[in-house]
């Protein structure tokens, strides 16, 4: 599918993923952005620069309620799947957070089949996974969802039963889709919902207070940190390919201690405050374990896409935002 003047829209399109798979858009032509969402998780200001460009609109709506996506998707060529709930927020109405997972991208894809949109990205999550496995994981990797938290299980379960509803569509109504899986994604216009991207911006906000940052346990946990601007850049090239009925790993293939990434955190933000170890008594946690290898091998086979933004270089860029938005809310 051709982006260049091509007509898309976003469910949770004021969002984290969606703002960047926005720009990502709009650098390659675009000629029309519909950015669908409740507003539930956040507001049109978190997108505010990217709504004074006349190719993006704002549309008020829930993928729960299937005519506004019939409304929404009208004329539309691809639709980019990311409304959803993480884990924090699925903790804490299950109910809710299954009902938008499933029963939200089912009526997802069924409005992108009435509508005769050519193809949709969804955005699912390394969590299918479940606890890490030795060895590499690729997408043949079956899911270790026993070890989980229940809230973790129910979220990850939630993403595969969306995967599988994503091939029904491809197989059964010639609907063409593909699922990215992210590993744990981080950067600008952050938010406080993903339970291991939280790391970075709780310290962030204890170091600005001159506070020391918190460790968990004695830090040797491990995830993939994955920058946005490569989660909207998969995206992009998973909408525009050939490719269709697939899951993809969308990650860095690198397995990053906490102690790093808090490290990094400190350099970035040249202070010379020490980390405090304590063993958390409560809260969400998925993974915790030491040892984490995602395979990138089919995503830039299929797709040529590698991620490009290192650790540092990411965090760098994610401490700017932050203190250009603390700035704002002094000066505002």
């Amino acid at each position: 599918m051709e982006i260049s003047g091509g007509r898309f829209a976003i469910t949770g399109g004021v969002s984290l993923i969606g703002s960047h798979i926005t720009e990502a858009l709009l650098s390659r032509g675009a000629e029309q952005i519909i950015l669908f969402d409740n507003y539930s998780l956040s507001t049109p200001e978190t997108v505010g620069d990217l709504l004074k460009n006349p190719r993006v609109r704002v549309v008020r709506g829930d993928i729960l309620r299937i005519g506004e996506l019939y409304d929404a998707f009208e004329g539309v060529q691809g639709v980019f799947s990311v409304a959803a709930f993480l884990t924090l927020p699925l903790s804490n109405n299950p109910a809710l957070g299954l009902a938008v997972n499933v029963q939200g991208q089912n009526n997802v894809l069924e409005a992108c089949r009435y509508q005769g949109v050519k193809k949709m990205v969804f955005s699912s999550s390394t969590a299918v996974y479940g606890e890490p496995i030795q060895g590499v994981m690729d997408e043949t990797t079956a899911s270790n969802l026993a070890p989980f938290q229940p809230a973790a299980a129910l979220y990850s379960a939630s993403k595969l039963i969306g995967e599988h509803l994503n091939r029904y569509y491809h197989q059964k109504q010639g609907l063409q889709t593909i699922s990215l899986r992210y590993a744990t994604v981080y950067g600008e216009r952050q938010h406080y919902r993903g339970v291991n991207a939280l790391y970075i911006v709780e310290n962030y906000d204890r170091i600005k207070r001159g506070e020391r940052p918190i460790i968990p346990d004695d830090g040797k946990e491990v995830h993939d940190y994955i920058h946005v601007a490569d989660v909207a850049r998969a995206n992009v090239l998973a909408m525009g390919s050939d490719v269709s009925g697939e899951s993809m790993n969308v990650c860095t293939g690198v397995a990053t201690t906490l102690n790093d990434v808090v490290n990094t955190l400190l350099k970035v933000m040249k202070s010379d405050l020490r980390p405090e170890y304590r063993t958390p008594t409560q809260g969400v946690r998925a993974s915790v374990g030491t040892h984490l290898a995602f395979s990138r091998e089919k995503i830039e086979r299929l797709l040529g896409w590698k991620p490009e933004v290192l650790l540092e270089e990411g965090i760098r860029r994610l401490v700017a935002w932050c203190e250009q938005r603390d700035a704002a809310k002094r000066n505002g």
